[in-house]
C-alpha cells in the first residue's frame, strides 16, 4: 500500500469507526430526541398561553406565584397522581398538570359550576394539557369520598368550611411522603373572607402527627402544605 496508503487508511479507518458506531445508535437516539422536542414544544405551548392570559384569569383561580409553587412541590416530589378539588377555569390546574406531564402522572379536577368546568376545558386544550386531565363536574361533598385513589398530591382550593371534611375524605388514599396543599388558608379562628373554616383545617391538619404542616411564607394567598410522613 506505501506511506501514503498508510496514512490514508489511519485517517479514515477512526472515522468509519465513528460513522458506523453513530448509525448503530441512531435508532436508539432518535426517540429520545423526539421525546425531548415533544417537552420542549409542550412547554413552549403552555407558557404561550400563561403569557396570554395575562391577568385576565377571574373565577377565583390561584395566583401566578402560588401556580408556580404547585408546579415546583409536584415536579419536586415526582408525584403521578393527582387531585384537585375546585377547578374553577383550570390555572391551578394547568400548573400541576404542565409538571405532571414531566413526571408522568396525570391530574384529576372537579368542579361543581358547568360555566367554569367548560371554560376549564377549554383552557386546558389551548394548553396543550388535556391528555394529562381528567375533569369532572361534580359536587365534591359526594364525589371525593367515592374516589378509590390513591393519590400523592392533593390540591384543596373550594367551598372553605368543607375543608377538614376534604382532609378527613383523602387522608386515608394519601400514599406515604404524598403532600396535601390547600388555598386561603391562614392560622387563627377568622380563616378567609371571614370564614372560619380554613383556620380550623388547619389546626386540624397541624394536629395530625402523621403529618408535618406549615404555611408557605413565600405565598401570598395563604398555601399551606401538608406532607404525610414516611414510615421508618
Amino acid at each position: 500500500m506505501g506511506y501514503d496508503g498508510k496514512v490514508m487508511l489511519s485517517k479514515t479507518f477512526p472515522a468509519a469507526i465513528l460513522t458506523c458506531c453513530f448509525l448503530f445508535f441512531l435508532p436508539c437516539l432518535f426517540p429520545r430526541l423526539q421525546a425531548a422536542d415533544k417537552v420542549r414544544s409542550l412547554d413552549d405551548q403552555v407558557r404561550a398561553f400563561l403569557d396570554k392570559m395575562g391577568y385576565r384569569w377571574r373565577d377565583m383561580n390561584v395566583s401566578a406565584k402560588d401556580g408556580e409553587i404547585l408546579y415546583d412541590i409536584v415536579l419536586g416530589g415526582k408525584y403521578t397522581r393527582a387531585l384537585e378539588i375546585g377547578t374553577s377555569t383550570g390555572r391551578s390546574g394547568i400548573y400541576i398538570a404542565w409538571a405532571l406531564s414531566k413526571t408522568g402522572g396525570k391530574l384529576t379536577t372537579i368542579e361543581i359550576d358547568r360555566g367554569r368546568y367548560e371554560e376549564a376545558l377549554q383552557n386546558f386544550r389551548e394548553a396543550g394539557l388535556s391528555g394529562y386531565v381528567e375533569a369532572r363536574l361534580a359536587d365534591a361533598h359526594d364525589l371525593v369520598p367515592e374516589l378509590a385513589g390513591p393519590f400523592d398530591f392533593v390540591f384543596i382550593d373550594a367551598d372553605k368550611d368543607w375543608y377538614t371534611k376534604y382532609a378527613e375524605a383523602v387522608i386515608p388514599k394519601l400514599q406515604a411522603g404524598g403532600c396535601i396543599a390547600a388555598h386561603n388558608v391562614y392560622e387563627g379562628r377568622g380563616g378567609w373572607g371571614g370564614y372560619g373554616g380554613t383556620g380550623d383545617y388547619f389546626e386540624y391538619m397541624k394536629s395530625l402527627p402523621q403529618f408535618e404542616t406549615r404555611i408557605l411564607s413565600e405565598s401570598r394567598g395563604g398555601l399551606s402544605v401538608s406532607y404525610k410522613k414516611k414510615m421508618p
